[in-house]
């Protein structure tokens, strides 16, 4: 165990306040099946660790070090030249659910996340749950509309070659269901048509 003060600590307060990031951290914001994944992996490695009562995690990561990334179900929050990102930051007392929380709490053993580490783990976490990544913009099945966080969720055969692939954005990636019938009769077609050559 470390002896002495943080760097930083959040105000006194009696709820959840916005901070700004890019003041004192960065933070990174992950999708609660990503983040947990990530959490696991980093075990140890990991900095202080917020929650809100969605799920979603969120890393202290120093300034600057995470302003590149792009990951599926992973966004930083940082001060850029236009705008700035605020992150609900709960008092240090609040370590348990429900509502937003520490959930690893604020130490000075547990403050800023390596950003090369927490990448890392997160982008192992996104390949685990998500799966591989496709390349470009895909058409999300569900919602009709292009993601640049495609996920595949099936690949359909055809009875004489290459089928197609079924993209989602990830939120539907979660919702979709195979049509076994539909799978058993393209089966069938392709069974006979190779019968018949």
């Amino acid at each position: 165990m470390s002896t002495g003060a943080l760097p930083w600590e959040p105000p006194p307060a009696v709820d959840v306040e916005a901070l700004p990031a890019g003041k004192w951290w960065d933070a990174v914001r992950a999708a609660p099946t990503v983040g947990e994944r990530a959490l696991e992996m980093l075990g140890d490695a990991t900095g202080a660790v917020i929650q809100d009562k969605y799920g979603t995690l969120y890393w202290l990561v120093a300034v600057g070090s995470a302003t590149s990334w792009h990951l599926r179900q992973v966004r930083v929050l940082a001060e850029l030249a236009d705008e700035c990102s605020y992150l609900g930051v709960p008092p240090n007392s609040w370590t348990t659910p429900p509502g937003t929380h520490w959930c690893v709490p604020l130490s000075v053993d547990h403050y800023l996340t390596d950003a090369f580490k927490l990448w890392g783990a997160l982008a192992e976490a996104d390949r685990a749950v998500l799966g591989p990544v496709p390349q470009g913009r895909q058409t999300c099945y569900r919602c009709e509309l292009p993601t640049d966080e495609p996920v595949i969720v099936d690949v359909e055969h055809g009875g004489s070659g290459a089928g197609r692939t079924i993209y989602a954005c990830p939120p539907h990636a979660r919702t979709y269901q195979r049509d076994p019938v539909a799978e058993a009769a393209a089966m069938r077609r392709a069974l006979d048509r190779g019968r018949t050559r």
